[in-house]
């Protein structure tokens, strides 16, 4: 089998950031941001809308086949993103790359599978300070790309690959449902009052309220507390993950990207280790108010400063799961921001979290609500696990078989 070993920009007719969107609420072109990108995935629904008046060159529409790189910021840059499938015409802003292979030499998705095994690399081609790095197109388009010269071939290690990447997708898909049904279900009850057995429960006339519910806080149902403060001098390669902020997203947390810390350094932060499930939010940044769900884990990991955790505030009063479906609806992310809003950055504390409202049934609805929410909770965790796992082995077969250490 005969290999091939050129630059990108040989293998691409086009690298080049996004547009300059014009902002609008709705009727608009999605704009793929930084944040729709992770894991060789876009969500959609993080896309923000630029008016169909700002005119976009016919270029800069994504197209099937394309790869999305992040091209701006620490922590951010180099993550990239395979573009699957299209349900409307859509762009990228100026903080991404659009990456086009030519189909005659190069397959899309091997190509993106190959970028996407190289982003540490392509982390670090970007340049500038701290915190404000850049990656240009002409240094994108400078990364040697190693593929076997059979398009046939590419397609079959695309297979493969794609193979694991299909499996993620599915259960991604049926945790949405999960977490849809559970934020409906909370709704449901705890919003539109609608709880079984609310046909015959009066209501106090002074609160609105069914008798016995109280207009009650976050820290009312469990304790908030901040991560630990690790010194720069401890971050290591390797040793005990982690988590920061960026490694909450769609709801769960991942462990790519996650900084590092030796063992001695660990065992200081043992008051802040996490478990399978445990609920975290991000408290500054873009992001503040996002939460995440620790999945099924076979690792000790720990909790980075400026990321809050959920803990219960007994064995017995257990309401991380209803916690869980709450900052998932738009009222307590709006709440969150009132509280974050003033600042350069937006921020919020771990009591200005407890001090979120929502409405607080009596013992009884509380423990129907948690037993009826356990078990999707349990598997939203699980498919959660699966998902850390099958990416953990698509990323050791990738290089295996560019590097033909596995035959095709």
């Amino acid at each position: 089998m005969s290999w091939e070993d050129k630059e990108l920009g040989e293998l691409t007719l086009y690298v080049k950031r996004g547009v300059s969107p014009k902002y609008v609420l709705e009727n608009g072109i999605p704009i793929v941001n930084q944040r729709c990108i992770r894991e060789n995935t876009i969500n959609f629904d993080t896309a923000r809308l630029s008016s169909k008046d700002k005119k976009i060159t016919e270029v800069k529409f994504l197209q099937v086949g394309d790869t999305l790189i992040n091209s701006t910021g620490v922590g951010t840059l180099g993550r990239t993103a395979y573009v699957k499938k299209l349900d409307q015409p859509s762009s990228a802003d100026t903080h991404v790359t659009i990456v086009r292979p030519n189909k005659i030499i190069i397959d899309p998705k091997y190509l993106s599978l190959y970028l996407n095994a190289k982003e540490d690399i392509i982390e670090n081609m970007g340049k500038g300070a701290t915190g404000q790095t850049e990656l240009s197109a002409k240094d994108l388009s400078s990364l040697n790309v190693f593929y076997p010269k059979s398009l046939q071939t590419q397609k079959r290690i695309a297979d493969i690959l794609s193979a694991y990447d299909d499996l993620i997708e599915n259960n991604l898909k049926q945790i949405k449902l999960l977490e849809q049904a559970a934020q409906n279900i909370y709704k449901e009850w705890f919003v539109n009052l609608r709880f079984p057995g609310h046909e015959n429960t009066p209501i106090n006339q002074e609160t609105g309220l069914p008798v016995d519910w109280e207009y009650g806080l976050v820290s009312d149902l469990c304790e908030v507390k901040s991560g630990y403060a690790f010194k720069s001098k401890q971050w290591k390669k390797e040793g005990n993950p982690v988590i920061k902020i960026k490694n909450i997203n769609n709801n769960t947390v991942s462990l790519n990207d996650a900084g590092f810390v030796d063992d001695e350094v660990a065992q200081n932060a043992k008051k802040y280790e996490l478990f399978s499930g445990d609920v975290i939010i991000a408290m500054t940044g873009a992001t503040v108010g996002k939460v995440g769900l620790i999945p099924k884990i076979d690792k000790r990991i720990y909790l980075n400063q400026r990321v809050g955790l959920f803990r219960p505030l007994s064995d017995e009063n257990n309401n991380i799961a209803l916690v869980f479906s709450f900052f998932l609806t738009d009222d307590s992310q709006q709440q969150v921001l009132n509280f974050a809003q003033g600042a350069a950055q937006p921020n919020i504390s771990g009591s200005e979290i407890g001090n979120i409202k929502l409405n607080i049934a009596d013992s009884k609805v509380l423990s129907e609500f948690n037993k009826m929410i356990k078990p999707s909770f349990d598997l939203i965790k699980s498919l959660y696990g699966q998902n850390q796992k099958l990416k953990a082995a698509r990323d050791i077969l990738l290089p295996r078989l560019m590097n033909r250490t596995i035959k095709v």
